[in-house]
């Protein structure tokens, strides 16, 4: 691949998203020649844009782009797996987030050390992951939907991250945003922790 594509993608990649203003300063090159870049790498179906992002100043908005995750061939698959297993009401989207999870062990100990545990297990899904401390209590925040390009037509993808949350935390969360722009308007979904469950620490 040609090196400066191949630099996108690594930015992309390690960043999450970013605009091809924000890749031009990066590298030293006119927003111009990133936009074209960017245009072949969205035709090989390698990047996606996540939707405009207001402009800083009196600019115009902006394309961000992330790495595409999956191919088109995954997430036809993924779709038909949903509509194999998910019933008219959808209660079997618990059993999803379980088969995904696989053999994820019942959380123990205090909540920051199953919220530690639970960015390791999330991280290889490639959901970005990260906790953050709150007054009204922890939150967790994905940083990336691996599902963005389909969410819109499969919103009960996002009951499955709130059931792999649970799982995984022992508690109960409820989603207070959907690809909002967070830090440097990066689009993430945020997840607040209730109804904690204790759970006794192994001895």
């Amino acid at each position: 691949m040609q090196e400066t594509r191949q630099r996108i993608l690594d930015y992309l990649d390690h960043h999450g998203s970013a605009s091809a203003s924000q890749l031009a300063k990066s590298f030293g090159m006119t927003a111009a020649n990133l936009r074209r870049h960017l245009r072949i790498l969205e035709t090989r179906g390698l990047v996606f844009s996540l939707g405009l992002r207001p402009a800083e100043g009196r600019g115009r908005p902006e394309h961000l782009y992330t790495p595409q995750l999956a191919s088109s061939a995954d997430l036809e698959t993924l779709t038909r797996a949903l509509l194999h297993q998910l019933d008219k009401d959808g209660n079997q989207i618990e059993g999803l987030a379980k088969q995904i999870l696989g053999d994820a062990k019942v959380p123990t100990g205090q909540i920051s050390q199953r919220l530690v545990a639970a960015i390791r297990r999330l991280e290889p899904l490639g959901y970005k992951p990260r906790w953050e401390a709150r007054p009204q209590g922890p939150q967790m925040v994905l940083g990336r939907c691996p599902y963005a390009p389909i969410i819109a037509d499969h919103p009960e993808l996002c009951r499955m991250d709130a059931n792999m949350l649970d799982e995984l935390l022992g508690a109960e969360v409820e989603q207070t945003a959907k690809l909002q722009p967070g830090p440097q308007k990066i689009p993430q979904c945020v997840f607040v922790l209730r109804h904690m469950h204790e759970v006794p620490i192994k001895t």
